[in-house]
């Protein structure tokens, strides 16, 4: 019988190297890209879910998780490089590109560029292309979300969740969010938040399915619907129930179903 077990491997990006896991199955392949905040960890119970043969992988950004010491830019532009990167040494020839939040973004960063083997994206609770009513005050508040352990638990419990998270995904959330490097953590509220994607997402011309938290307190649907979907001309989005924006943690079974469906009908 087949076995198909994740392992972790190094990825050579620009200025040093990111961590991830990687699965060899059957395809496409599944691409992950993590949240502001999150590392390669906060994808797991999705993929607990996923078929078990299904290729993927999930990686840490360049100053999160084991990827800390690669020095930045840490911008849009820069973790979509990444992106490329670690999709090219893989030698994936079909794939879909699957972020979350800020991973959404990159997500985004990316397909714009049309890659070659690129089969449909898929954003769970994305940020916009470019931010809506973001001022410098919201950015500096969140720019210390993540300080220490108090904020870290106010900002779970006041803006990341709708419901209770279980104690080791709690536990989880905190080390991930306290583990980033200084200036990673601060290049997404200060700088890659603000970037304006508006006048490139056009350009994306696969599938895209956004999957929005009902109760999503950061990127909410009505958010979604009214400052990301009239940009992507494929887009199409799905609500998921019961969810605030770390469904990742909280509906990772709807999020795993929606990605089957998905790559199903590519």
């Amino acid at each position: 019988m087949t076995t198909h077990t994740p392992t972790g491997r190094y990825f050579h990006v620009n200025g040093g190297r990111v961590y991830g896991h990687v699965r060899e199955g059957d395809g496409p392949a599944l691409v992950f890209l993590h949240y502001w905040g999150g590392s390669h960890r906060t994808w797991r119970p999705v993929i607990e879910r996923l078929r078990p043969a299904q290729t993927f992988v999930v990686y840490d950004h360049r100053g999160w998780g084991e990827s800390t010491e690669v020095p930045g830019p840490y911008g849009m532009e820069q973790l979509a490089d990444d992106t490329e990167r670690v999709i090219g040494q893989l030698g994936y020839d079909e794939y879909v590109v699957v972020g979350h939040s800020m991973g959404g973004k990159v997500a985004q960063t990316f397909a714009s560029r049309r890659p070659a083997g690129l089969k449909g994206v898929v954003l769970v609770a994305p940020a916009p292309p470019a931010p809506v009513g973001v001022t410098h005050e919201f950015q500096e508040a969140l720019a210390h979300a993540y300080d220490n352990d108090d904020a870290i638990g106010r900002s779970i419990d006041l803006v990341l969740t709708h419901g209770e998270l279980s104690p080791e995904a709690r536990r989880q959330v905190h080390e991930d969010s306290s583990r980033a490097g200084e200036a990673a953590r601060m290049a997404w509220p200060r700088q890659a938040l603000v970037e304006d994607l508006a006048d490139r997402v056009g350009a994306i011309s696969v599938p895209v399915l956004v999957l929005a938290g009902s109760d999503d307190k950061v990127d909410p649907p009505q958010i979604l619907r009214a400052h990301l979907l009239p940009l992507i001309p494929t887009a199409t989005l799905a609500e998921l129930s019961g969810t605030g924006h770390l469904s990742p943690l909280e509906v990772p079974d709807q999020i795993a179903s929606h990605i089957g469906a998905f790559i199903a009908r590519l």
